[in-house]
């Protein structure tokens, strides 16, 4: 088995490492980062913008930025909202140059890609893009996602910044604020693809908590690696959380790692958590079912065995777009899920 792909570019790795960001100072120079009890957005096409951002910090531009840089999920739920940005970090393209699922409908050949891989970040590419904005997730308060720690200081004196909460909320939550910061920037949420989407959304998120309320099933997140088998907590995760709110019964781990996000097992204990459906992460850095195979405490898992494991986006792209498929999948998997014991 090769080396625990997902240590190096998950939350898990980044989680531990800790640290606030420290953006105050460093934002007012960029134009950006007073506190500010007034509406989250404000401006026009033609006219100074802001927008408070979810570190409570109202970030202030002369005009519409439109030199957008952003994680790539970040990009791809802004495309789904109808702006577009003109370079991405985060993973983008896989090793045969197809997209990335975080990538979603990007063009990814058309966007500037600053690093593939946790820990990159080209900034000479970053400041050649004239950037009027950065905007990534936060799963830890002041925390941008895939801005590197020892470098994020001088990423940050380019252009002001927008950090959206990714975790210990809701997932709605997220996509909410992700349709106002694109409507500030300019987009028409009244756009039918937009309605569409949201539409899709809401019939998904009805067809899941009816499939959660008929099929009574036990289910677990969970994600592998080469050394550890990871057990999310739904109270943490935005898309477990809302699962939950939809009548999903979700396992819930007893002794959570630091953070709170799962609790790692070794791989002689897989079999702490009994479930019927495995819902297992999906992204790159996970490994997947034909590589756990060699595992044999996985292979014994009542779900393995009954083959109800599905796939799942463990880092959601927040727009309806990108969350509406996450809701159908769940309810096909829990639709077509027995119980195992």
């Amino acid at each position: 088995m090769s080396t625990p792909r997902i240590l190096t570019p998950s939350r898990r790795g980044f989680l531990t490492a800790g640290g606030a960001l420290g953006l105050g100072a460093l934002l007012t120079a960029c134009g950006g980062g007073s506190s500010d009890a007034s509406s989250d957005t404000a401006g026009g096409k033609d006219g100074a913008w802001s927008f408070k951002d979810d570190r409570g910090k109202t970030v202030k531009a002369g005009k519409t930025p439109r030199r957008i840089v952003a994680f790539t999920g970040t990009a791809a739920a802004l495309h789904d909202f109808g702006i577009e940005c003109v370079g991405v970090f985060g993973p983008t393209k896989l090793a045969n140059g197809k997209p990335d699922p975080q990538a979603g409908d990007l063009d990814v050949d058309k966007l500037t890609i600053l690093g593939n891989a946790w820990g990159e970040f080209g900034i000479e590419k970053y400041a050649g893009l004239r950037p009027d904005l950065l905007v990534s997730n936060m799963f830890e308060p002041e925390a941008l996602w895939y801005v590197p720690e020892e470098s994020k200081k001088k990423i940050l004196g380019f252009a002001p910044s927008v950090g959206l909460t990714a975790s210990r909320v809701s997932m709605l939550e997220p996509v909410k604020r992700y349709a106002a910061l694109a409507e500030s920037l300019g987009a028409d949420l009244t756009a039918k693809k937009v309605t569409d989407a949201k539409a899709r959304f809401e019939k998904a998120a009805e067809r899941l908590r009816k499939a959660a309320k008929t099929n009574r099933i036990k289910v677990m997140a969970a994600s592998g690696s080469a050394d550890l088998f990871y057990v999310s907590n739904p109270a943490v995760n935005a898309d477990l959380m809302y699962f939950r709110e939809l009548g999903v019964d979700l396992v819930v781990p007893d002794k959570l790692d630091k953070g709170g996000y799962f609790e790692s097992l070794s791989w002689e204990n897989a079999d702490k958590y009994q479930a019927d459906l495995i819902i297992l992460d999906s992204r790159t850095s996970a490994l997947q079912p034909k590589d756990l195979a060699a595992k044999p405490t996985w292979e014994q898992l009542p779900a393995v065995k009954a083959g109800q494991v599905s796939p799942w986006m463990s880092e959601p792209r927040f727009s309806y777009a990108g969350c509406a498929p996450l809701l159908e999948d769940l309810a096909a998997a829990i639709e077509k899920a027995k119980k195992t014991s």
